[in-house]
């Protein structure tokens, strides 16, 4: 995959005569490749920049751009600042939230034009997906719900939060991930109460819920799903505290749709967990998007104002934690449309006693 031609037609609009892109999902998303290097694009000529690590590879991946290596003389910088003097540009855009300071400084000194911030360029071409990544996220949203389907024949009492955490990741590099979206949060008993917990030596025992957040990236792009299962039982409490995250998530599900803000989507699940007493037992939003990182804008969120965009791919995953008790958090990751939305997750969700 290779946006080359799509980041091109936004110069204008952002005043630029070229971008910079020098992140590593920016620089994927650009030339389908990451090679530690950067990418710059103008209106008519395309660069990849690398070094001779991935000279060979980049060739074979990389099309629409002309490959130009780095060597020990003539780093990245200059690389850059030799084809800003050659193609004539007067301002290079640059992703605002990836260049670190010291980065800014060194081009600044070394380029013989403006620099100026446009993050927005980027992310707002990167938030609304194509077919092509769509697939890919589907692809891998498959990887782990087969990882997830293997782990419920494994867990037993006595395992520990770190030993399904780790065959979580066993399973989806089993069953052809890349890599993983982040490492696995895997959470049980009153540990289920941290909706970011760190999995640990807890043993896992009857009576409990437990919490397993994970994902994997196929083709360059991210999956992420959460599902809580009980161990043997569980309480009147627990089920209906499940019962009504899955109310939650299914009323924001029927609310997300392209061309609203996201704290609409995210209005529509809280309402039902605050209509419910527990309000302030949720304190993150429905969800964020993602693609090429698991977080990425816009999100759904109680601050979000920015309209989804056609194409947009949200997780939606309501929680409730119960401080020192309990958690449930059930997640599933959408593509919005202007009428709805595609739910790519297919991993049941009615409650699962194992």
């Amino acid at each position: 995959m290779n946006h080359l031609k799509e980041i091109a037609s936004r110069l204008n609009e952002f005043g630029l005569d070229a971008m910079l892109v020098s992140s590593p999902a920016g620089e994927f998303y650009s030339v389908g490749f990451h090679g530690e290097g950067a990418v710059i694009v103008t209106k008519d000529r395309h660069f990849y920049i690398t070094d001779s690590r991935y000279m060979e590879a980049a060739e074979k991946a990389v099309s629409g751009a002309e490959i130009t290596v780095t060597s020990r003389s003539r780093d990245i910088v200059k690389a850059v600042s030799e084809i800003v003097a050659a193609c004539g540009i007067g301002n290079l855009g640059y992703e605002g939230h990836a260049m670190t300071v010291a980065a800014h400084e060194r081009y600044a000194g070394a380029l013989a034009c403006g620099l100026r911030p446009a993050q927005k360029l980027l992310s707002g071409l990167r938030a609304a997906k194509g077919q092509d990544e769509i697939a890919a996220m589907e692809h891998a949203q498959r990887i782990a719900e087969q990882a997830f389907r293997e782990i419920l024949t494994v867990i037993r009492p006595g395992m520990t939060e770190k030993e399904i955490a780790a065959r979580l990741v066993y399973e989806m590099l089993c069953h052809g991930a890349e890599k993983l979206s982040f490492d696995p949060i895997v959470v049980s008993g009153p540990n289920g109460s941290q909706p970011h917990g760190v999995p640990g030596a807890r043993a896992v025992g009857r009576g409990d819920f437990i919490t397993m957040d994970f994902g994997c990236i196929s083709e360059g792009y991210c999956s992420d799903m959460t599902r809580t299962v009980a161990m043997g039982h569980v309480s009147d409490e627990m089920r209906a505290v499940y019962g009504l995250v899955l109310e939650a998530q299914r009323a924001g599900i029927r609310a997300a749709k392209a061309n609203i803000p996201g704290k609409a989507i995210d209005a529509a699940a809280r309402k039902v967990i605050e209509d419910a007493g527990y309000g302030e037992f949720f304190g993150h939003g429905f969800g964020h998007s993602l693609g090429l990182e698991v977080h990425e804008p816009p999100n759904a969120n109680t601050a979000e104002e920015t309209l989804m965009p056609v194409g947009a791919v949200i997780s939606a995953e309501p929680g409730i934690y119960l401080p020192g008790r309990f958690g449930v958090r059930i997640e599933d990751v959408l593509v919005l449309h202007e009428t709805g939305c595609l739910n790519l997750t297919r991993a049941p969700k009615e409650l699962i006693i194992l």
